[in-house]
This record gives structure tokens, sequence and C-alpha cells, in this order.
């Protein structure tokens, strides 16, 4: 079954952190990435990592619009890329998709991870 994606694809984000993270996720490791950047032990399920992914990501965008001096672009690059990644890596696994999810036509901010 595929992941909940809607969080994910309704992500509106600056066009250089998305440009800068499409570049990385083709980079992506799941096993050498995945546990530095949810600071895990072991690889959550699929549905779990992307879940808290997309917090980290959260908080860290609402750093940047508070210019909060603990904000780095270079976090916040990896961890959109990381969405982006999971979110590929589920596709890749269920090329047919769920049939009761809604196209997420038009969405322009990861469009890419498809």
């Amino acid at each position: 079954m595929p992941l909940d994606q809607t969080n994910a694809e309704t992500l509106r984000r600056p066009s250089l952190l998305i440009r800068a993270a499409r570049l990385c996720a083709d980079g992506y490791s799941r096993d050498r990435h995945l546990n530095r950047l949810l600071a895990a032990e072991d690889s959550p399920q699929p549905g779990t990592a992307l879940e808290r992914l997309l917090a980290l990501e959260e908080d860290m965008d609402s750093q940047r619009r508070r210019a909060q001096s603990g904000y780095s672009p270079i976090r916040h690059v990896e961890l959109l890329s990381a969405v982006i990644a999971e979110i590929r890596l589920d596709r890749a696994a269920h090329p047919d998709g769920d049939p009761d999810q809604e196209k997420a036509s038009g969405i322009l901010a990861l469009r890419c991870a498809t």
C-alpha cells in the first residue's frame, strides 16, 4: 500500500531549496542517511519514516521563516531530499499507486519526486 503523501505533496518551499533537495535526493541512501536524519538506531517503516521526516522538516521550515539562529539550510535540504527520496522509493515499490488515492495534479513543490 502506498504512503499517504498528501502532506508531502502540498509543501510550498522556496524554489532554491526544492532544486537543491531534488539534486541531493538522487544520491539518497536509506541505509546511510535515514537513521542519521531521524537520530534512530533502526530504520523505521516507510510510512513512519515519512511522517517523522515531514515533522522535522516542518520544524526546520518554521525556523527558516522566523530567521532563527539555529536554522541550518544544509539540514533543511537534507530533510527535504529525504522526503523526496522516500516518496520516490514508495512509488517505485507501488508503481500502480493506490486507486482510492486522489491524484495530486498541479503540485509544483515536489513534482520531481515522481
